[in-house]
């Protein structure tokens, strides 16, 4: 027992002995040193990009489970949009009616950035458009939409849903 106590006062006294190779220490540190520094920036930089991804795939989770509702929304504005066709101007209550709830609708969907575009009388594009018909149509140049079957969306400036539309053959 001596012997060890003995043996741990030896190793304490010559870790307080200054090294033989006093310069050659202090450049094995800094470079220890540094080499830690940027294993930790590495490690902070890793952890952002990892943060920036889980936003954004927590972003495309909600803005997909929005759209699962919106598309239903979209399907109603249309149909809405089909009766007061049908109802020719009348100025009966209900025309009145649906014509407010139309616009309201229109209105919220404005307010989250879904907005309708305009096909009719534009270039037919397979990016915006969906051809659901050829139509003779002598006004028009070849490849020239004629008229919606059905009004395309943008949602903040990205398409939400084509237009159907009926081109110009």
């Amino acid at each position: 027992m001596a012997t060890m106590v003995k043996a741990q006062k030896q190793d304490q006294d010559q870790s307080l002995l200054l090294p033989a190779n006093l310069p050659g220490e202090i450049d094995k540190l800094r470079d220890d040193l540094r080499i830690e520094r940027d294993r930790n920036l590495r490690t902070l930089a890793d952890f952002k990009n990892y943060r920036r991804r889980i936003e954004r795939d927590g972003n495309k989770v909600a803005e997909e489970a929005q759209r699962k509702i919106i598309l239903p929304l979209l399907d109603i504005v249309d149909d809405m949009e089909k009766a007061l066709e049908w109802a020719n101007g009348e100025e009966q209550s209900v025309v009145k009616g649906v014509q407010i709830i139309h616009k309201k609708l229109l209105a919220l969907l404005e307010t989250h950035g879904i907005l309708p575009f305009v096909s009719a009388g534009t270039a037919f594009n397979h990016e915006l458009h969906e051809a659901v018909a050829i139509a003779e149509h002598e006004d028009c140049e070849p490849g020239t939409v004629v008229d919606e079957l059905r009004c395309g969306y943008l949602w903040n400036n990205a398409l939400l849903r084509p237009a159907q539309v009926r081109v110009a053959g």
